[in-house]
Parts: C-alpha cells; structure tokens; sequence
C-alpha cells in the first residue's frame, strides 16, 4: 500500500503479518481500507480482533468491499465490533492517504 505510515519495527510476528495482508490486498480500494485501519490500530488491537481481523482478511476483496461500502449486508460471522470499527474509520476519511 503506497502512503503507508506504520513501520512493522517493533511488532510481534502475528501483528506483522496481519499488517503486510491489510496492505497488500490486490484490489487498491482494500489496500487503502484494511491497510490504512491497520497502520492506525494494529498496536491497539486485543487477540480477539486479531482474531477477527485475520478471518476478514479470508474472503475475496470485492466481498468485503461491498460489506463495507454497504451495498451488500455484511454476513453475520463478519459482522463484529472490529468491523463496525473498520467500516467508521473508513467513513471517517482518516485512512485516506494525504
């Protein structure tokens, strides 16, 4: 994801992980959601957002896309706390790149 701001230093291996994934995901519009929400919250996530955040990053990004965007409703093994923190980030504008 061009624009980036989190370094991974300083991460443990999971956290790493799940930021390269956030970032990388071959569609730019998920690049800048996932991975915008990781670089600001990824030091502050519990286990159980690992958790959620690593099965959001399972299925394919034009799936998630329309979750978010909100012109598919979001299935309700996706429909968590973490999610409803993701889809307010990214209606915030604050994971747009600058």
């Amino acid at each position: 994801m061009s624009g980036s701001t989190r370094s991974s230093d300083g991460l443990d291996e999971r956290r790493r992980r799940i930021l390269f994934r956030a970032r990388h995901r071959g569609m730019r519009e998920m690049d800048l959601i996932l991975g915008g929400f990781a670089d600001a919250e990824i030091d502050s996530l519990s286990d159980a957002d690992l958790a959620a955040f690593e099965d959001l990053l399972e299925p394919e990004d034009q799936k998630v896309f329309s979750w978010v965007s909100g012109t598919e409703p979001t299935p309700p093994e996706f429909d968590t706390p973490l999610f409803a923190r993701i889809r307010a980030f990214h209606f915030s504008g604050r994971g747009l790149p600058g």
